[in-house]
């Protein structure tokens, strides 16, 4: 399509960040950031409030000042351009449509802007791109969140950026079609092939839609990668119990031995495979996720090569696609088990004895301050990514 076209025919390049900063006052609220996105990734930036991914992001878009650092397009540091002198567009969460023109309008504006007369051809083909074909002559207020979601990001789109910065866009949209708007943006990023950088507070969104996640934290990247990478092997506890839910069990390791690294945890033995720790010797925290704990009746239920501890059911929640458990254990932890709703395992009441067990290879071992207790997720929720 032709506006596919254009937008990959537009010279780009990866978009680095060399030694950013941003300070107000004494608050460093981005602190030496240096980071590359590959051209035509879809890289999602995401952390709690206060983190400093807004901030990065409106350096990226020229609506913030580094303090220090680079931002640079390929070779070109755009750090110091005038907002509308970058080849850059943002999406926010707002949408910010004209509510007095119409779609055709809304969408036409940025090349109107720039003396571009003949226009109706790119937008018709934005519009087809968002699968809003007919809509040309509604306002916006006649338009459903998601509706007026597309439109905005057809109205970014037909600038053809080399790169669409994408701030928290789908936080107004209800649960259902924050999901169907998940799956369209990555298909409109595919299509066009532009690099976009979603900034999101949302765990499932980040790992539904990008190639590359930066999980951030006070100022700085704590782990980047794949998010199945991310979320299978996190490189820290705030890692572990920001992506989603893990049991951290306050733990001491003895140091590498054939291929593993055997830990004491709670006067328990344990070990964990080596290419799995992120620390060999000392303070540690061991991890597991709560959906690869499973629950049984007893320990000779465990299947061979199987770790375990017991404990007691504290709560049960049913939502659906699986009942999720709190095991208070001995020592007065609780630790969090998601059971799939498969049919062919074993319910457990409240106050019921129980025993869960894992496979070593689905631990992860992690740092520990010295002194640090467990660090487990003792609420309820979905696991990451799982249907409601």
């Amino acid at each position: 399509m032709g506006g596919t076209t254009v937008a990959r025919e537009t010279p780009a390049g990866d978009l680095r960040l060399a030694n950013l900063t941003k300070r107000f006052g004494i608050f460093t609220a981005v602190d030496d950031l240096t980071l590359t996105i590959p051209q035509g990734s879809f890289f999602a930036l995401l952390g709690a409030s206060g983190c400093g991914k807004t901030t990065t992001l409106r350096m990226i878009a020229g609506l913030e000042e580094p303090t220090s650092g680079q931002v640079l397009l390929g070779d070109r540091d755009i750090a110091r351009l005038r907002p509308y002198k970058r080849p850059v567009n943002t999406v926010f969460q707002s949408y910010a449509l004209f509510p007095h023109l119409d779609i055709f309008e809304n969408v036409a504006f940025g090349l109107r802007r720039r003396g571009i007369r003949q226009v109706d051809d790119q937008v018709a083909r934005m519009l087809s791109l968002v699968q809003l074909d007919g809509y040309g002559r509604r306002r916006p207020a006649q338009l459903s969140g998601g509706q007026q979601q597309r439109v905005a990001l057809a109205r970014a789109l037909i600038n053809h950026p080399q790169v669409l910065l994408l701030d928290e866009p789908l936080g107004a949209l209800d649960l259902k079609l924050r999901r169907q708007m998940q799956i369209e943006l990555k298909r409109i990023q595919t299509e066009v092939g532009i690099t976009f950088v979603h900034v999101t507070h949302d765990q499932e969104e980040a790992m539904t839609m990008a190639d590359t996640v930066a999980v951030m934290n006070a100022g700085r990247i704590e782990q980047l990668g794949a998010p199945a990478d991310i979320y299978e092997f996190p490189a820290t506890a705030f890692v572990a119990n920001f992506l989603g839910q893990s049991n951290l069990l306050a733990a001491e390791a003895a140091g590498t031995a054939g291929g593993e690294v055997p830990v004491t945890a709670h006067g328990a033995r344990y070990s964990v495979p080596a290419d799995r720790a992120r620390v060999d010797r000392g303070p540690a925290h061991l991890g597991v996720r709560p959906e690869k704990l499973h629950l049984v009746g007893s320990a000779d239920q465990v299947p061979a090569g199987h770790q375990h501890l017991t404990g007691v059911v504290s709560d049960a929640s049913y939502v659906g696609v699986s009942t999720q458990y709190l095991l208070r254990t001995s020592w007065g932890s609780e630790l969090s088990v998601f059971a799939a709703n498969s049919g062919t395992t074993q319910r457990f009441a409240v106050g019921a004895e129980a025993v869960a067990h894992w496979d070593p290879r689905h631990a992860f071992l992690l740092p520990r301050e010295p002194g640090e207790d467990d660090r487990t997720s003792p609420v309820l929720d979905e696991p990451v990514g799982a249907p409601s």
